[in-house]
């Protein structure tokens, strides 16, 4: 055979073989569904942004490749199990989500669409995942286990508060991983001699009644596991605690940057860019069941001391230098 006859033979060859294994089809158009809460909400449109923006860095572009569906159930909780149907009967190639109180609802309207959630506080304990390192089924993605999240909060709170022996924690009964976030508390409270006292809220129209009743129960101090709900009345949430004068800990920077004392959480940023490896991954043809879930290594400790004046506390000197952020 000559040499041009072999090179046609070659190049024949190689546009009749299939694609290699993580390329993508030429001309392919993704559908990728996107379940949130609140679109009018500027933190959750910034950090859906922040995850288109590091999908276009992976060349996956809207408009040419890519087809982005939103939903959002708009704050109202009692439309999750509606709008994640909706979503699942248009048939994207994957899902991508927010947290264990979103994950829940997909998981009941699809077992085959892939899904990927950002900043899930505990995919094992409710059983979104078998486990961190083999998921086993089709989700997977980034986790912030509230398991570890509260125990550390609680040891922040109370090295600003010392003298409180009595801890609220507000939680959310329709999160999934709130009761086991609540689990992971008992033996931390007990090595350091505290009580905590949980106080649910389902709506921001149950919060004044919520601090009502952590103020009957002497509470001195509090902790606020992060759920869409409360993310959405961060402000509203950040003026009760100051109005009972109770010191806070919350699990993200936007609830200090509303008015909160404190936060200790990972960058959310850096979370939600993360989970857009994922969405790449699994486009490309890997399996959920076999991506394992990961966990943030940064964490950032946020110290508000506009609030903390206004609630007559003073931040140790120590914990001041090991904040990532002060906001005076």
């Amino acid at each position: 055979m000559n040499r041009r006859a072999f090179l046609g033979t070659l190049a024949g060859a190689l546009l009749a073989a299939p694609l290699a294994v993580g390329a993508q089809p030429a001309g392919k158009v993704y559908r990728v569904g996107i379940l949130g809460d609140k679109a009018s909400d500027s933190n959750e449109t910034h950090l859906w942004q922040t995850f288109r923006a590091a999908l276009r860095e992976r060349g996956l572009n809207e408009g040419v490749n890519l087809q982005i569906e939103y939903r959002g159930v708009e704050g109202n909780a009692a439309r999750l199990p509606e709008v994640a149907a909706d979503l699942v009967r248009l048939k994207p190639d994957l899902i991508a989500t927010r947290g264990s109180f979103f994950t829940g609802a997909l998981k009941a309207a699809t077992s085959s669409i892939p899904i990927v959630f950002v900043a899930h506080a505990d995919p094992v304990g409710t059983g979104h995942v078998a486990s961190l390192a083999r998921p086993g089924g089709n989700i997977t993605g980034m986790a912030v286990l509230q398991t570890e999240l509260g125990p550390k909060g609680l040891e922040l709170l109370h090295a600003v508060v010392p003298a409180a022996t009595r801890i609220a924690v507000l939680w959310h009964a329709g999160t999934p991983s709130a009761v086991p976030g609540l689990k992971a508390l008992e033996e931390p409270a007990r090595r350091l001699g505290l009580q905590v006292q949980p106080v649910g809220a389902r709506t921001a129209g149950e919060l004044e009644g919520a601090f009502a009743t952590m103020a009957r129960g002497g509470a001195q101090a509090l902790v606020v596991f992060s759920t869409p709900p409360f993310i959405t009345a961060r402000q509203r949430l950040a003026e009760l605690a100051i109005a009972h004068r109770l010191p806070a800990m919350f699990q993200g920077r936007l609830f200090v940057e509303a008015g909160g004392l404190m936060s200790y959480y990972p960058n959310h940023e850096d979370v939600y860019r993360r989970a857009a490896v994922y969405v790449d991954k699994i486009l490309k043809g890997a399996k959920p069941a076999d991506l394992p879930v990961e966990q943030p290594t940064k964490f950032e400790l946020v110290i508000n001391l506009k609030t903390a004046k206004a609630i007559g506390l003073t931040i140790p000197t120590a914990l001041l230098a090991r904040a990532d952020q002060v906001i005076e």
